[in-house]
């Protein structure tokens, strides 16, 4: 028997060029982007997220889901000065198993940190989805809360972002697609309205 009989040719399987979500990449992104100016860094493997201010500051996101760093991320960009000096930012928070009326109040907070998350997942080729973050509660009107984040984010777009949204979208529309400037286009593709 040949060398080659009996063996058949291995099936090549083709390669993507799509970037895998990793959040391990949005700590070392995060940290070239943000570290000098704002002396924060991003840290995964928490229970639940938290901001702690200090030396450095730590935006502390869930396990190492790529979703819940965006999203920490996004609280981040919507927090003043004076707020980012505060443990989690100093907001008001319920845990899952809200009423209704707490829920509502929750999802009032969430419309701009929703936007610019969905917005972070445009830059960086991700699906998003909105979150209610209430699977023992009340979760409210998922498609009236969804409509209202989109809506959001569509007004950033056309008004413009700010400078630590813009920053934050540029750097990763840079690692993952090489290509910054298609947000608009992007936002389109990965806003996933509830059925």
């Amino acid at each position: 028997m040949s060398e080659t009989q009996g063996w058949s040719k291995a099936a090549t399987i083709p390669q993507s060029t799509t970037k895998v979500h990793r959040s391990a990449d949005l700590e070392v992104l995060f940290r070239a982007t943000f570290f000098h100016d704002y002396a924060t860094v991003l840290v995964g493997g928490a229970l639940e997220p938290v901001y702690l201010p200090g030396s450095p500051h730590r935006i502390c996101y869930t396990q190492d889901y790529f979703r819940s760093a965006l999203h920490e991320i996004a609280h981040w960009c919507v927090a003043g000065d004076a707020r980012r000096q505060l443990e989690d930012y100093g907001y008001w928070y319920a845990p899952d198993g809200r009423n209704a009326e707490q829920q509502a109040q929750f999802a009032s907070v969430e419309v701009l940190p929703q936007a610019y998350e969905a917005l972070f997942c445009a830059a960086c080729g991700h699906d998003f989805r909105v979150s209610l973050d209430n699977l023992k509660g009340d979760g409210g009107d998922e498609r009236g809360f969804a409509i209202r984040v989109y809506e959001r984010a569509e007004a950033l777009l056309a008004l413009g972002l700010p400078e630590r949204v813009e920053r934050w979208c540029n750097a990763l529309g840079k690692h993952y697609s090489g290509d910054p400037s298609s947000l608009s286009g992007s936002f389109q593709q990965i806003f996933h309205f509830p059925l």
